[in-house]
């Protein structure tokens, strides 16, 4: 089983907000997951991103695979710190 850390959509039409999750590969974009690490929400000025970045890296460790625009909003809580 591969797991991936990717984003899951939330919200209204035209209203996106995302979920930082942990899945399984084969799961469907907003289907099943094994646990919510954070929020992404893009239409806040400036956008809103909580991550736990101790759950993220327990799960990479594992050998869990961020998506790109996962590891890109990673990169970007570690620079604010």
């Amino acid at each position: 089983m591969a797991v991936h850390i990717r984003l899951r959509r939330t919200g209204r039409t035209k209203q996106p907000a995302y979920r930082v999750v942990v899945a399984d590969s084969r799961a469907a974009r907003d289907g099943r997951f094994l646990e919510i690490i954070g929020h992404y929400n893009p239409l806040t000025d400036p956008p809103t991103i909580t991550i736990d970045r101790d759950k993220a890296d327990a799960w990479i460790k594992k050998g869990a695979q961020p998506s790109d625009a996962v590891r890109n909003l990673l990169n970007r809580v570690k620079a604010q710190a």
